[in-house]
């Protein structure tokens, strides 16, 4: 019988122990974000760690540039990391056309210096020994005068003493048909300057536009707004702005100095062409 006891004291102890609810105060001291009773994290847990591996591998890789500004950056590294490159490539896909018309400038602009320099002659000094070597030597050797003297002056009236046994009307035709010549000669590379002073500010504009669309695609696509979002695409808008700008100042410049150094040329041109053919109507049949 005590044995019987003993046995049924000690089912009744296994049922109680597996019928009796969890202890509330080991359940209030285990911590939320514990691990269960199978070893396995909680899905709280497992979505912050999850977040914490993701945000420590993520890495920011810079694009390469494409096209002709990556040519450049990787040809030319020396010219890229300098000041004058860095702002080359920051100004965006209209540089290299406002680098055309800088390459397009300066060569016309030296060109036209030096071509109109050698151009320059004592226009009063030549008319004066002209007309004496004509009254003394004659027609041929007054054009020797003028074959050994450089300019566009001496060149129409070599043209117009060669016509001088032809009469005075012959002389004019053939002086109008030389300084047309002159004139073309003196006037030429003046267009391509005049375009560059022109269309140099609208590449400019138009680099300012670029940038500002860059600008404002930066805020569409993003979340949060911040200076640095919008910073290369204004950069870009004033950079472009800025170098067509320095371009067509001074291509605007040296056309409007070309053209009075022209004009001046036409003057004394037409001035020394009527002292010849007047000296030549005068001589008449002396000739």
């Amino acid at each position: 019988m005590a044995r019987n006891g003993l046995l049924k004291w000690a089912l009744l102890l296994v049922a109680a122990l597996i019928v009796a609810p969890a202890n509330p105060a080991v359940a209030q001291d285990a911590p939320a974000d514990s691990l269960d009773f199978e070893g396995v994290m909680n899905t709280a847990d497992s979505l912050a760690w999850s977040l914490s591996d993701s945000t420590d591998e993520v890495v920011i890789v810079e694009q390469p540039l494409g096209g002709f500004m990556g040519w450049f950056e990787t040809n030319l590294p020396w010219l890229a990391q300098s000041g004058a490159g860095q702002l080359f490539i920051k100004g965006g896909n209209f540089m290299p056309f406002l680098l055309i018309s800088a390459i397009i400038m300066v060569a016309v602009l030296i060109e036209r210096f030096a071509t109109l320099a050698k151009a320059r002659t004592n226009t009063r000094r030549l008319i004066g020994t002209v007309i004496t070597t004509l009254r003394t030597d004659g027609v041929g050797a007054a054009a020797q005068v003028c074959e050994r003297t450089r300019g566009p002056i001496a060149a129409i009236l070599h043209a117009g003493l060669l016509r001088a046994d032809r009469g005075p009307e012959a002389v004019e035709k053939a002086i109008e048909t030389s300084g047309t010549i002159e004139m073309s000669f003196l006037e030429r590379g003046l267009v391509a300057l005049s375009t560059v002073a022109n269309v140099a500010p609208l590449l400019g504009f138009l680099g300012t536009v670029s940038g500002m669309i860059n600008a404002f695609e930066a805020i569409a696509n993003a979340d949060q707004v911040n200076a640095k979002l919008v910073a290369s695409g204004i950069s870009e808008a004033l950079i472009t702005t800025a170098t067509g700008l320095v371009i067509a100042i001074p291509a605007s410049i040296g056309y409007s100095f070309f053209l009075s150094v022209i004009d001046r040329y036409i003057i004394e041109m037409e001035e020394t062409s009527a002292e010849l053919v007047e000296e030549l109507t005068q001589l008449g049949p002396r000739i």
